[in-house]
């Protein structure tokens, strides 16, 4: 790593067409980035990987890099240096990313200086690679585009994955009533340690059923629904008037009956962290550091890869039996 400095290249994974894991190419050579005005160049540490970045790599997602690219959002290190005009980060810090310029899958990246955030000393670098999509997207889904109050009921459906368990601890800490499902006991209990008041097992075929045992004839408030090309149409039957699903993940198409959400006047909201405006993400950002802060905000680590078997990460983010925590690669 040393001379790889010095000759000023790096170990990073370079996407050159769309397709499956196995056009994640680790390079040994690629020239490490240089931070210009307002960026900071970062040592990466670790970086987390997130299922979106699997429909970006196979050419199927509505955002399409230019090829070729590194994919990578959320990653965790030390400053190595900084741009011009960058008054916020000094060599040394510890930090956390919500998306890098040059890709996260490598051992050092550029990021703008207003998409870094302090990494406390209370958490790792693995934590820190699980903090920036997971906990904003999360925040948004709940509060921005779902309107969540205290006092309400969350149904977080997939609730063990990164945005899962970011979205229990969000909503428990904000006074809601959380309910989540998963596909292992494990899962489950991770769901229980992390923030939800029940657990439920979404492979159970009367799950629903034990759902609306739960919330009794009022429903559900809101739903946060990770895999809505499978879940979307029974998601529609938990609902209370007025709820709504806040759609954060989709693999697919689905069929509903639109008369479904005119008996309640319920929604189906999109989530886009991508299309958060600034103020939208420095909100998302307070609240993340403040829960930091007050210690209910703890990132799960889940499975852990070294940058060489990224494909094999990509491939089990997707058919993985059940997630337990955030993904991350570790460098």
């Amino acid at each position: 790593v040393v001379m790889a400095a010095t000759r000023n290249v790096m170990r990073a994974v370079r996407v050159f067409e769309f397709g499956g894991p196995e056009v994640l190419k680790l390079q040994p050579d690629v020239l490490v980035p240089v931070p210009k005005e307002n960026q900071v160049l970062i040592k990466v540490h670790a970086c987390g990987v997130n299922p979106v970045e699997t429909y970006i790599r196979s050419g199927t997602y509505a955002r399409k890099p230019a090829l070729p690219y590194t994919p990578g959002s959320d990653v965790a290190g030390v400053i190595e240096s900084v741009g011009e005009h960058v008054t916020a980060f000094k060599k040394g810090d510890r930090v956390f990313t919500l998306e890098t310029l040059s890709g996260g899958y490598a051992e050092y990246a550029v990021a703008a200086a207003n998409r870094v955030f302090p990494l406390p000393d209370k958490l790792d670098f693995r934590q820190g690679a699980a903090i920036g999509v997971p906990y904003f997207t999360a925040y948004r889904a709940l509060f921005q585009k779902g309107c969540a109050k205290a006092g309400e009921s969350v149904l977080v459906h997939g609730a063990s994955g990164g945005v899962g368990l970011a979205a229990c601890q969000i909503a428990r800490a904000c006074g809601l009533k959380v309910l989540g499902t998963a596909g292992t006991e494990e899962g489950m209990n991770v769901i229980l340690r992390n923030g939800a008041h029940q657990a439920f097992n979404h492979r159970d075929p009367n799950y629903t059923e034990r759902i609306k045992a739960c919330t009794g004839p009022g429903g559900v408030d809101i739903i946060i629904e990770m895999l809505s090309n499978v879940n979307l149409d029974a998601d529609l039957q938990l609902l209370s008037c007025s709820g709504r699903v806040m759609v954060v993940g989709c693999r697919g198409r689905i069929e509903i009956n639109p008369r479904d959400t005119m008996s309640k006047e319920s929604s189906i909201i999109g989530v886009s962290l991508f299309l958060a405006t600034e103020e939208e993400r420095h909100e998302c950002a307070t609240a993340v550091l403040d829960g930091i802060e007050a210690g209910w905000l703890k990132p799960v680590v889940g499975l852990e890869y070294p940058l060489e078997k990224v494909a094999k990460a990509h491939e089990d983010i997707i058919c993985s039996s059940g997630a337990r925590g955030k993904m991350v690669l570790l460098l």
